[in-house]
């Protein structure tokens, strides 16, 4: 009994980690494109100071908060309504929660430079909330195909749609 058990959390993980690897690096890719564009544009105004790294940790980060959200049933399909509704508010969902990890992260950074809370909310609010937004609104356009691939995975079962795009063509094709 015990070893069905420790199976059954082991297969668990498993797919825990190929989820928070998949979600990682969709993010990933995501956020080094973004971040690519601020610096062309920022270049114009004489600013060149990115770092790609950051990105990466903030995707592995907010894969994780999608997980953990998943696992608290945020993104459960509710039967009887289109799979559109569901993907679209899954997108607006995370968008949001990723716009409040943005104004958090913005709030961590203020108090590291040794600004106080209230300093810091201030600087968003002057500064960053309209960048947070229009990040936040980019973030929810983004996540939509994301949550259509999830969601469509999730209804067809058994992984299909992965072996459908990762699995050889001539076995799928059934020769």
């Amino acid at each position: 009994m015990a070893e069905g058990k420790h199976a059954e959390l082991k297969e668990k993980a498993k797919e825990e980690l190929r989820l928070l690897l998949i979600i990682t690096i969709y993010l990933g890719v995501l956020f080094c494109a973004f971040l690519t564009y601020r610096r062309l544009i920022s270049r114009e105004f004489g600013i060149s100071s990115f770092h790609y790294g950051f990105a990466v940790i903030e995707a592995v980060i907010i894969a994780k908060v999608i997980l953990i959200g998943k696992a608290m049933g945020l993104g459960k399909h509710q039967s009887g309504k289109a799979l559109v509704f569901a993907v679209l508010r899954d997108s607006l969902v995370y968008g949001v929660l990723i716009g409040l990890f943005s104004v958090l992260e913005k709030l961590i950074e203020g108090l590291l430079h040794g600004k106080g809370f209230a300093v810091s909310l201030a600087d968003i609010a002057n500064e960053g909330i309209w960048e947070i937004l229009a990040r936040t609104l980019v973030l929810f356009v983004a996540l939509v195909p994301f949550f259509a691939i999830w969601k469509l995975d999730e209804e067809l079962g058994e992984r299909k749609l992965s072996h459908i795009f990762f699995g050889k063509r001539s076995a799928r094709a059934g020769g």
